[in-house]
């Protein structure tokens, strides 16, 4: 039984003391590969370490956050285009992209430009995308329909919105939807969504580490070692074994993100 985190942070520096004991511990756990999806240009170097140090668990992407879109942004934005030039191959998505609202809301236009750039890169270069959205569905939504690109591929990380906006999202034929931690907690409606409007082929299992730690770890620093703890949950929602969410959410993994297919 094997597992993909489909999206860590694992660069952060809630790792710092202790990164490889926890990638030791998620691979005895069947957490086999760990997909980091880039967010700044501070964070480039440590994620290229952990490709290189374990090139055959640790799959890096390359994007701008939506939370660092500053007014230098155009700026930043040349140089992650420059680092994703030099570095394709090595990188198997554009992310983490989107549009957050929760934070500041004075950079939308900005945050909308930089989504829109890098959505078009993942077009041209023939690679999914990891999309990041925060009290902003509208704005993304609109944002898609505006660039009306159906051969467009990626994955909603971290969903939790509602069953509209899990519907409307699955009207985008070639997403996903990442489900973490969330799904876990006692005041979430999200399973309720799932098992309503979502089928087990668009899901793909994350952590988010270091943030947004399923029960029982919930405000401690979230791990790939909790995959497990995400499955559980999927399974009782859909009435399958573990083994079942397991299969069924690597192969969407492998099936999103081609090129981890080596060495599965």
């Amino acid at each position: 039984m094997t597992f993909v985190d489909s999206h860590c942070h694992l660069y952060a520096d809630q790792f710092n003391d202790d990164r490889n004991e926890v990638l030791l511990s998620a691979k005895k756990l069947g957490v086999d590969k760990i997909l980091l999806p880039n967010i700044d240009l501070d964070s480039v170097d440590i994620m290229h370490n952990l490709m290189e140090q374990h090139p055959d668990t640790c799959y890096g992407m390359m994007g701008l956050h939506p939370c660092s879109v500053q007014e230098n942004y155009r700026e930043i934005l040349i140089q992650i285009k420059e680092l994703l030039d030099k570095n394709t191959d090595r990188y198997i998505g554009i992310g983490e992209i989107g549009i957050d609202l929760y934070w500041d809301k004075s950079y939308l236009t900005q945050q909308k430009e930089t989504f829109l750039t890098q959505c078009k890169w993942a077009l041209d270069l023939n690679l999914p995308i990891a999309i990041h959205v925060r009290d902003s569905f509208t704005e993304l939504f609109s944002c898609l329909d505006e660039l009306n690109a159906p051969e467009l591929k990626g994955v909603f990380h971290c969903f939790s919105g509602n069953r509209e906006e899990a519907k409307k999202a699955l009207t985008y034929p070639n997403f996903y939807l990442g489900i973490g931690g969330v799904v876990t907690f006692k005041n979430s409606k999200l399973a309720e969504v799932l098992s309503h409007e979502v089928p087990l082929e668009k899901l793909l299992l994350e952590t988010d580490s270091p943030y947004l730690s399923p029960h029982p770890h919930r405000g401690k620093r979230n791990s790939p070692e909790y995959i497990p703890l995400i499955a559980e949950k999927l399974a009782s929602t859909y009435n399958v074994s573990i083994e079942d969410i397991a299969a069924i959410s690597t192969q969407n993994a492998l099936d999103l993100f081609p090129k981890i297919n080596q060495n599965v």
